[in-house]
C-alpha cells in the first residue's frame, strides 16, 4: 500500500509513522464543481496552514490546505506579502505536507517568482513542488497570467487562480478595499476569472469582491470557486486560520471569529508567569525525585 508520513503528536518529537494514503487529488477537487451544482456535493473547505501541528489539527476537516504567502504577516510580522521568498514558502510548505495526509496542499507562489515569464513561473513552481511534495501552486492575476497558467498546466503543474483583490498588488491597488464596485472593474474581474479557468486552473480563489461578482463567476466558470470576502454561493471558502481563531485583535470584515485564542493564550501565559514567580511551578509532579 502507498504510504505517506504523519507526525506522531503523542510525543514531543517529530517521529514519522506510516499512515494509509488517503489524500484527496486535484481531479477530485475539480470534479466537485458538478456535484455541488447538482446539490449532491458539499462546498469545499480550505484554510491556511504554515506549520506541522496546525496542519495536523486542520487536515481531517479540510479538503485543501493553503500554504499562503500571508505567512509573511502572520508568522514573520512583515507589512505585506511582497517580501516573502520562495525559500520561506518551501520551508513552510514542506512542514504542512508532513503534517497532513488527507487535504490537497496548495502553495502560494510569492511575488516576483512568476510574473516575468511562463518559464520563470515553471522554474519556481517546480522548485516548490520538489521541495515540499505539495500538489499544486496558486498564483495571483487574471487575463495577464492566463498564458502562464496554461504553460504550467500543460507541463503537469496544477494551478489555483486568484482574482479580485490580489494582495501582492497592494501597492498598485492602493489598499485592501473591496474590488468591483464600478461596472468596468466588475467586468474585468469576471473576465479575469474566465481567462484563468479557460487556461487550465483547476480552481479559482475570489477575494474581496462585491457579492454579485462572486456569484456571476461561480455560475460562469467550469471549475470550483473558493471565496474569501466573496459569497456563500461560491463552491467553497477559505480563511486565514489565525484570523478565524481570533489570534489577532483586528478582524477583517469578511472573517467570522470562531474563537478568541489571543485571550486564551494571554491568560495561560499570565497564569504560568505567576506560578513561576511564586515558585508554585514546577511542583513535585513536574520534577524528578532522587532514587532512594
Amino acid at each position: 500500500m502507498s504510504t505517506t508520513f504523519t507526525i506522531d503528536s503523542a510525543t514531543s518529537r517529530a517521529n514519522p509513522v506510516a499512515a494509509p494514503m488517503k489524500r484527496l487529488t486535484v481531479p477530485a477537487i475539480r470534479n466537485r464543481k458538478a456535484a455541488i451544482a447538482d446539490g449532491k456535493g458539499e462546498p469545499l473547505v480550505m484554510l491556511t496552514a504554515y506549520t506541522v501541528r496546525m496542519a495536523q489539527l486542520m487536515d481531517p476537516h479540510c479538503d485543501m490546505l493553503l500554504v499562503g504567502d500571508s505567512l509573511g504577516q502572520v508568522i514573520y510580522g512583515l507589512p505585506s506579502t511582497v517580501p516573502v521568498t520562495l525559500e520561506m514558502m518551501a520551508a513552510h510548505g514542506a512542514a504542512v505536507v508532513r503534517g497532513s495526509y488527507h487535504a490537497v496542499v496548495v502553495i502560494d507562489m510569492p511575488f516576483g517568482s512568476y510574473e516575468a515569464s511562463p518559464q520563470q513561473a515553471f522554474e519556481s513552481a517546480a522548485f516548490l513542488l520538489k521541495q515540499t511534495g505539495a500538489a499544486a501552486v496558486k498564483l495571483e492575476g487574471g487575463a495577464a497570467m492566463a498564458s502562464t497558467v496554461a504553460f504550467l498546466s500543460e507541463r503537469g503543474i496544477p494551478v489555483v487562480g486568484h482574482v479580485g483583490l490580489t494582495p501582492q498588488a497592494v501597492n498598485a491597488l492602493g489598499g485592501y478595499g473591496a474590488r468591483g464596485r464600478s461596472a468596468a472593474e466588475a467586468e474585468k474581474i469576471v473576465g479575469d476569472a474566465r481567462a484563468v479557468a479557460e487556461a487550465g486552473a483547476f480552481a479559482v480563489v475570489i477575494e474581496g469582491v462585491v457579492e454579485p461578482i462572486a456569484i456571476e463567476i461561480t455560475r460562469a466558470i467550469p471549475v470550483p470557486t473558493i471565496g474569501i470576502g466573496a459569497s456563500a454561493e461560491c463552491d467553497g471558502q477559505v480563511l486565514v486560520a489565525e484570523d478565524m481563531l481570533g489570534l489577532f485583535e483586528r478582524t477583517p470584515r469578511f472573517v467570522k471569529r470562531y474563537g478568541d485564542m489571543a485571550a486564551f493564550v494571554a491568560e495561560r501565559v499570565e497564569e504560568y508567569a505567576g506560578e513561576v514567580r511564586t515558585r508554585a511551578f514546577p511542583s513535585a509532579e513536574q520534577t524528578y525525585a532522587a532514587k532512594s
